[in-house]
This record gives structure tokens, sequence and C-alpha cells, in this order.
């Protein structure tokens, strides 16, 4: 979950942070570079995350949330601002981010209501 809302904030602040940064050092952020380092850790950090919560639980809307979110994002980096534009690759992010957020979300509440032990393992 804490990723995903990364990928968020990301979205909303990296334009004023790479303005902001442009004016105060020479070092610079390359957006592109964060986008990938994020996609690369995402993908099996989450993977792994909503597969275990799937094998515990047995839930398969929120291994297919999780999963759709993660193709949505990787489709987002993969696509690039040049084809989908700032805005909807921004969306595409945001979108993504929203439904892995929300996977992780339901897996958390489902092991709480059912108060199991895979967190343990």
């Amino acid at each position: 979950m804490s990723l995903s809302t990364a990928c968020v904030v990301h979205c909303f602040f990296a334009p004023a942070i790479i303005i902001f940064s442009y004016g105060v050092s020479t070092f610079t952020i390359d957006s592109e570079i964060i986008h990938y380092a994020i996609i690369v850790i995402a993908l099996p950090l989450s993977g792994f995350a909503l597969t275990r919560g799937y094998r515990h639980h047995k839930i398969v809307s929120i291994l297919v949330i999780g999963t759709l979110g993660l193709s949505i994002m990787l489709l987002a980096v993969l696509l690039g601002e040049s084809l989908l534009s700032e805005i909807g690759e921004q969306l595409l992010t945001l979108i993504g981010s929203s439904l892995v957020a929300y996977s992780h979300f339901k897996n958390y509440r489902t092991c709480q209501e059912l108060d199991c032990s895979c967190h343990e393992n």
C-alpha cells in the first residue's frame, strides 16, 4: 500500500520537485528513471504479496484487481508520456496505483476478518 501511495504522491508532486531542483542545484531528478525504479520494485513486491495473500485466503477478486493495477502501471511506464501525454500517463499510473493499493487493503482486511496467521509465517 505504501508503494502505491508513493506512486500517487510522485504523480502529483514530481513536476514541482523537478522544477524546484533545477533552480536550487545542478542535480536534477529524471522522472523516467523514477518511474522505472518504482515499477521494478512494485512488480515483484506486490506480485509476491498478492500471490501469498491468494494462497492463504483463496479470494480471486483481490488477486485480479491487484494484477490489473500492476498491469496498468506497467502499461503507463512502457507507453510513456510520448504516447499517452503527461496527463494520460499520470492518469493511468493513478488508476493502477489505486487498484494495487485497494487490493492490498482488501487483503489486509481479509486477514483481520479471518484472524489468520499468514503474517506470522
